[in-house]
């Protein structure tokens, strides 16, 4: 069964990059249709799947969990996807194309997630395979989680390009633009990360969760 953040209806709210339990716990119950937990050890919010685990199990079927790899390999991913504890994997380093296809050939939900500067980048996107897409900030020496904005007039091309892709919009969102940036883009998700801290890298600030929710609501 398809993880219910992917299925049709208003626009999706993920938030990512959790690395608590009691926050995943808290921010499902307010209404995200999707938690990130990041499996990347280089990032600020990684999290080892070993310590997310328990309560990854404990959000089964609450929540859509999605795992953050990036250039991990087909088994790290299948591992965590097959034994239940993450419903879809985004993938947000240098991969390929056919590891993305790889992975929906085993039957689960995989996505690419690319960092974006300018047309050629969507070009580059045209070759990822499966129905969904996140688009990011483009950032040379990292992978996602700069709080860097992306040129929204891109993610709106994407949208008009590909109607029939889930086009999952990051990259600088915060509770204060994000529903401009739905109405500039109208995509099927948002993504934020960085937007609903106050400083620390993985904890949340549950004020800006809630308002960054509320205003997903109001224009999805």
């Amino acid at each position: 069964m398809q993880p219910s953040f992917f299925a049709p209806g208003p626009v999706k709210a993920k938030i990512c990059g959790l690395t608590r339990g009691d926050e995943a716990a808290q921010i499902a119950a307010m209404g995200a249709d999707a938690l990130g937990i990041n499996f990347w050890p280089g990032s600020k919010r990684h999290i080892a799947p070993e310590m997310a685990a328990p309560w990854l199990r404990e959000l089964a079927g609450v929540v859509t969990r999605v795992g953050v790899f990036v250039n991990a390999s087909d088994a790290e991913m299948l591992a965590l996807l097959e034994e239940g504890l993450i419903d879809a994997a985004q993938l947000h380093g240098d991969e390929a194309p056919d590891q993305v296809a790889r992975l929906i050939s085993r039957g689960h939900v995989a996505y690419k997630a690319l960092g974006v500067r300018d047309r050629a980048g969507l070009d580059a996107a045209a070759g990822f395979p499966g129905s969904v897409l996140l688009l990011d900030a483009w950032a040379p020496v990292t992978y996602g989680g700069t709080g860097e904005t992306m040129d929204w007039a891109l993610g709106r091309e994407a949208v008009e390009r590909w109607p029939e892709r889930r086009i999952v919009l990051a990259g600088g969102l915060t509770p204060e633009n994000v529903a401009e940036a739905i109405r500039q883009v109208g995509p099927f998700a948002v993504d934020v990360a960085s937007g609903v801290e106050s400083g620390t890298p993985g904890l949340k600030d549950l004020e800006k969760v809630r308002a960054f929710l509320e205003a997903v609501a109001k224009r999805g």
